[in-house]
């Protein structure tokens, strides 16, 4: 028997003082058996980073030919195609072809580097891609936050996020990587 996802609620206060969104968001998201808290508190990052009215949270992880999150015009394009982790070369060329604008987020520490070394070359021809490294220490901190139901408070300015859910708060410092 197949093991199911684990469904987590969250609310999220966002305000980006850097695009001027001030919102709450009520989200749903699954975490797939084989998705780690981290991941998935990563996914939220990234949807507050990038939150608008039509950004949605997809099948991601258990579907090859979807992103993490994405963001559709109303004749169904797609706008925005997001992704977190270290894919290969091929799949980020297949976001970039069918999305306006594509962005990765990078985790996992010491790994980041070395796929950066290995894929740094071949990617510099995306002028519609961008990249972002999303620091270890934060987040594994993040994983703390993860709960069945989430009130979390995210403010963003000067590219740093901060989230907090009233007893923690943790603090992330993006890291853009020049592709050219």
């Amino acid at each position: 028997m197949a093991l199911k996802s684990t469904i987590y609620k969250a609310t999220l206060s966002i305000a980006d003082l850097d695009r001027s969104h001030y919102a709450d968001h009520h989200l749903t998201l699954a975490l797939h058996p084989s998705e780690t808290e981290e991941r998935m508190m990563l996914r939220l990052v990234a949807f507050a980073l990038n939150a608008s009215d039509t950004l949605e949270f997809t099948k991601g992880i258990s579907t090859d030919d979807e992103p993490d999150l994405w963001q559709k015009s109303l004749s169904d394009e797609i706008e925005l195609w997001i992704d977190l982790g270290l894919p290969e070369e091929s799949r980020i060329r297949k976001a970039c072809n069918r999305a306006r604008q594509v962005i990765l987020y990078t985790y996992g520490g010491r790994a980041v580097p070395i796929w950066w070394d290995k894929h740094h070359n071949k990617l510099t021809r995306f002028d519609n891609l961008r990249i972002v490294n999303l620091p270890q220490d934060a987040s594994t901190e993040l994983a703390a936050l993860a709960h069945r139901s989430m009130q979390l408070q995210v403010t963003i300015q000067d590219g740093s996020v901060g989230i907090s859910n009233g007893e923690q708060h943790v603090q992330i410092d993006p890291e853009p990587m020049a592709l050219r």
